[in-house]
């Protein structure tokens, strides 16, 4: 529960973890959590469909060089009203917040998709649209990604968690050729319209989807404002021994890891002769083994010593990619991509699903801030760095570099005595 306006900021004790509010049914028995799950596919495909629809409107309207204007004037009130995101899905709760800005997405997208079929407006209308769609992403992602723990019990969390992780994943395969199937048929105008009706899909099952309520003891105080909702939640991570940890672990592994993967292996594949395929399959690669070793935990379930294993599999993860730059021939750099993959897919589903269930209710929407910050605000800007790195050392030992900050991720939830003890076996212990 969030601290009063007349009490100490720094008195305020941390809640207690979250609990089980609803039945643990098993995830595909649960019509509640298989909603929620198709609605956000539809949501992560629309979104990926979205982006690449905007950057061919903008270079077909303006030419290449406003392209990445208006790319930047959507992610930048993303990046900063990202925080303020999760104090509004604590404060008014996580479905209220989704299913209005996924509604806002779904009216702006089909409006700018009208407006692109029946006239020739200018930038300004996509500068309009890619600020609106910015300000509303700050305000879905983190709602989204408060609902898991309210939607079933903490021994489904791991299952939800690896679920979501695969639909990321394929959600990104699969929007960008939809975009480009829609706009070979009708241009950008079809792509948006495409991307409008998969929003709208998504809100429709959203409505359908029910939340567990917030116990009493984690109702937000009336007198609370959104300024002191936002520090309690910061003072929140620094005390709750599992979650602060394994966020910051989790900001410094995407800082390392998602660079290279990003632009890396594109530098890579020129500076070794492997040509744009080369690059996609070491990207491919990757993703299999995040995906194949997603639906394995989807399917067992429960992870004894979960916060062990998380540690040591983003070690050997960040010490994979890393190496990667240093892969003498193609193959080699495939296989280890792909074992990077796995590791990754492994640590990466422990570690959300430990943080929800080592997070109070009243504070998931502020932790899943502090995550989406970090995916989309902070991993982007070392971007440049990355690219000035590898102009002046080369491609090699700038993965060497990535892997090591990746690694000292690791080393801060390993170094956390909670994270180390951590469990996802819920088996003696789940109401």
């Amino acid at each position: 529960m969030t601290s009063r306006a007349d009490e100490p900021i720094h008195d305020a004790a941390p809640p207690a973890p979250a609990v089980a509010v609803t039945p643990s049914t098993p995830v595909h028995r649960d019509g509640n959590v298989l909603r929620w799950l198709i609605a956000y596919t539809f949501s992560v495909v629309g979104d990926a469909a979205y982006f690449v629809a905007l950057g061919w409107a903008a270079q077909k309207v303006a030419g290449p060089a406003q392209v990445g204007l208006v790319m930047a004037v959507g992610a930048i009130p993303r990046a900063i009203l990202m925080l303020g995101g999760g104090v509004i899905a604590d404060r008014f709760g996580p479905r209220r917040v989704v299913i209005s800005s996924d509604a806002v997405r779904a009216v702006v997208i089909l409006a700018a998709a009208a407006a692109l079929a029946f006239s020739t407006p200018g930038l300004w209308l996509l500068v309009a649209l890619a600020l609106v769609f910015g300000v509303v992403d700050a305000l879905f992602m983190p709602a989204v990604g408060a609902m898991p723990p309210r939607l079933t019990g903490r021994d489904q969390l791991m299952r939800v968690q690896s679920l979501r992780n695969l639909v990321q994943r394929s959600g990104h395969i699969a929007g960008p050729p939809l975009a480009g199937f829609s706009m070979g048929l009708g241009g950008p105008a079809a792509a948006f319209a495409v991307t409008g009706v998969l929003f709208t899909l998504s809100l429709f099952l959203l409505v359908a989807v029910r939340l567990a309520p917030l116990p009493p003891a984690e109702q937000p105080a009336a007198d609370s404002t959104a300024r002191r909702d936002l520090v309690d939640g910061i003072v929140y991570l620094r005390h709750e021994p599992v979650v602060g940890p394994l966020v910051l672990s989790g900001l410094l592994s995407m800082i390392g890891c998602i660079p290279p993967m990003a632009i890396g292996v594109i530098v890579l594949a020129e500076e070794r002769g492997w040509g744009p395929s080369g690059g996609a399959w070491v990207n491919a690669a990757l993703s299999t083994g995040v995906c194949t070793t997603s639906l394995l935990l989807v399917v067992r379930g429960r992870f004894p010593r979960a916060g062990h294993w998380h540690n040591i599999a983003l070690l050997v993860a960040s010490a994979g990619i890393g190496l990667i730059g240093v892969m003498p021939n193609l193959a080699l750099a495939v296989a280890l991509a792909l074992v990077s993959g796995l590791v990754s897919g492994l640590c990466g589903g422990l570690a959300l699903a430990l943080m929800q269930a080592n997070t109070a209710l009243a504070f998931q929407g502020r932790v899943a801030s502090v995550q989406a910050l970090s995916a989309v605000g902070i991993t982007p800007v070392m971007f440049p760095l990355f690219g000035l790195l590898v102009e002046g050392w080369g491609a090699g030992p700038t993965f060497l570099l990535f892997g090591c900050i990746s690694m000292l991720g690791a080393t801060v939830s390993t170094a956390s005595h909670a994270v180390r003890h951590a469990d996802l076996d819920f088996t003696k212990t789940a109401d």
